[in-house]
């Protein structure tokens, strides 16, 4: 009997050491990764904002000129949120606007949308999402070209009613056998408007200071 119990104790100390271990294992591996990824999404929010407002259209340090604007809960943006400033020697060229769509197929989609001073949309551009390859995953710029068709639209250019898909009597494309992403991506694209709309004020007053190094 007190050989089965040494023999148990140390199966009990060896499986704890192992899960130990293993769990150690894990928790690294997962840090790594997590650090990995996030600086993937780092590099490709980057990328997204030179092809929004291309270097040739601002001369200010875009990266490093930003505001923050409120929490607007009405809206879908639940905390604030940092905007990245574009300006072209001194004058207003345009905001970027990091925005969520909270509705997508397989979970949030993370976009970025480009807005002009007279509220006219620059670009848009999706940074991370997990919707279903070959259907929603067109949203992506380098899988079709839909996403490009929001440029030059505002809120003065289409009725709210019009801020979806064709399906719902809206004015842009669903893809076939996929509506809810294309759906999502709209709707929080008519959001960012209407955010940065509500912002004016803030907005304005940050562009008329110049910032350090910009060229006036």
């Amino acid at each position: 009997m007190a050989a089965l119990g040494h023999s148990i104790r140390n199966s009990a100390i060896g499986l704890g050491l192992f899960a130990m271990i293993t769990g150690g294992t894990i928790a690294v591996t997962q840090a790594l990764t997590a650090h990995r990824i996030q600086q993937q999404v780092e590099l490709a929010e980057a990328r997204a904002l030179f092809e929004i407002i291309p270097q040739s259209a601002h001369s200010n340090d875009l990266l490093a000129d930003t505001l923050t604007l409120p929490a607007e809960p009405a809206l879908g943006v639940q905390n604030p949120t940092t905007v990245w400033v574009a300006r072209q020697n001194g004058a207003p060229a345009g905001l970027i606007v990091p925005m969520v769509a909270p509705d997508g197929y397989s979970g949030d989609i993370h976009l970025l949308v480009g807005i002009a001073p007279n509220g006219d949309i620059l670009g848009v551009r999706i940074t991370t999402h997990k919707e279903t390859p070959g259907l929603g995953d067109k949203v992506e710029l380098k899988k079709s070209d839909w996403v490009l068709d929001f440029n030059g639209h505002s809120l003065r250019s289409l009725p709210a009613e019009q801020w979806t898909v064709t399906k719902d009597g809206g004015e842009f494309d669903q893809f076939t056998g996929a509506t809810i992403t294309p759906r999502a991506v709209t709707h929080t694209v008519k959001r960012a408007l209407e955010y940065t709309r509500r912002n004016q004020g803030l907005i304005q007053r940050t562009w008329q200071q110049t910032p350090a190094g910009e060229q006036v």
